[in-house]
């Protein structure tokens, strides 16, 4: 097994076809169908399945493509941090974002980066509370912005801010801030909440418990641009943090109060490996994220957000 063999075998898998793959590899078709067959060889198994309409991955394809992705990130981290002076602060860093602060942290995040340290080759990576922990556990991101996390052995945690959750609704709703919404008086509206044991709905589910409300759930999505969608369509109120319905609240698409009796708010920290070392330029590259959301704090560009002094 050799790099060219593990290139070769990503690249097939994320086309599903050699002549494609080839064309992005600039080799002739061939060449890949030999690596393929010399990894394929090596491993002592079949990693793909030749059907007329392509090439799909086995069991055992599926399995190693996690392998071959991480070795390959790996190698591009590896790349990028000794491709310049030992002078210079550079290498490879992968960010992982949640979706309510990617909007207002990337932008901001790779100018500075890009700006302060013109060796380091950013990579912005979405995803929920639950995805980013894994990839942060498994090597494939170096940092991550995620809900407050406690005692986890394999992370290494610093809270930045506190913010609270909000009931949002359509228009017809008539949610102001002026008068805040109580957990009990959602009882029996129709609610959309976020799927899944993580993030704000395992927040919303402890306050349930804890101030014993059984709500109304009607449905239930991983996507928040769906959670906002139903609730845009009238099907239901669902509760977020401010930042997530800004863009929306501005327009007067939505409406939104408060949540009070109990009030509900959410941790953003950011989180580090703890199981492996931590390279210079991503110790750098977190400085600036965190400054970042520290400037989208004090600048209100974090609505309801209060920056957590350390």
């Amino acid at each position: 097994m050799d790099l060219k063999q593990l290139r070769a075998f990503v690249t097939v898998a994320d086309t599903g076809n050699v002549t494609r793959a080839a064309q992005l590899l600039n080799r002739v078709q061939p060449a890949v169908s030999r690596q393929l067959r010399l990894l394929e060889e090596d491993v002592g198994v079949a990693l793909f399945q030749r059907e007329r309409h392509g090439m799909v991955l086995t069991e055992a394809g599926k399995a190693l493509l996690v392998y071959a992705r991480r070795a390959m990130l790996e190698l591009d981290r590896a790349r990028a941090e000794i491709g310049v002076s030992n002078e210079g602060v550079a290498g490879l860093v992968t960010v992982g974002l949640l979706p309510s602060t990617c909007d207002i942290i990337s932008s901001p995040l790779v100018h500075a980066v890009t700006t302060t340290y013109p060796g380091i080759r950013m990579r912005i990576a979405m995803g929920y509370a639950g995805d980013l922990q894994q990839w942060l556990e498994t090597g494939d991101i170096d940092v991550a912005l995620l809900y407050g996390i406690e005692r986890e052995p394999l992370l290494e945690s610093t809270p930045l801010l506190e913010e609270p959750l909000w009931v949002v609704g359509p228009l017809s709703a008539k949610l102001t801030r002026r008068t805040p919404v109580s957990l009990e008086s959602l009882r029996t509206r129709p609610m959309i909440l976020p799927s899944g044991p993580r993030g704000i709905r395992a927040l919303v589910d402890h306050a349930c418990i804890t101030a014993n409300v059984e709500l109304t759930i009607v449905a239930e999505t991983n996507a928040m641009n769906i959670q906002k969608s139903l609730v845009l369509g009238g099907h239901g109120l669902t509760i977020l943090p401010p930042i997530a319905f800004a863009e929306e609240l501005g327009r007067r698409q939505l409406t939104a109060a408060p949540l009070i009796e109990p009030r509900i708010s959410r941790t953003i920290a950011v989180a580090l490996p703890a199981n492996r070392s931590v390279g210079r330029h991503v110790r750098r590259a977190v400085e600036l994220l965190v400054q970042c959301v520290r400037n989208a704090v004090r600048n209100k560009g974090w609505p309801e957000a209060s920056w957590i002094d350390r």
